[in-house]
């Protein structure tokens, strides 16, 4: 877990990195993408000083996806499935990092 800034001490950023046969495709190519699970305060800015703070790695570009809820049925009861907020984190061609 991440936290930036003396303003933001108690805002955790980075959450978790997902870990998803995608973001794993990504993650070995070329041009290394990592995706990281975010707080629904975080902006680029925040989350790509969180990088930087947590990996000694400068980030290329962050891009950030706000996926909604879902209204799920499992036998004829309505749930919600709840909604994430993910950075999709990019690197410099050569540059990577260890995700235990």
């Amino acid at each position: 877990m991440s936290t930036i800034g003396k303003n933001l001490k108690t805002k955790i950023i980075l959450r978790s990195p997902r870990v998803t046969e995608k973001s794993s495709v990504l993650a070995e190519g070329n041009r290394a993408v990592y995706v990281f699970e975010i707080s629904q305060e975080a902006t680029k800015d925040e989350v790509r000083k969180a990088f930087q703070a947590k990996y000694n790695v400068k980030p290329e570009k962050v891009n950030v996806v706000n996926l909604p809820d879902k209204v799920t049925r499992r036998r004829g009861r309505a749930g919600i499935k709840q909604g994430v907020k993910k950075a999709m984190v990019f690197l410099k061609p050569g540059d990577k990092i260890e995700i235990v």
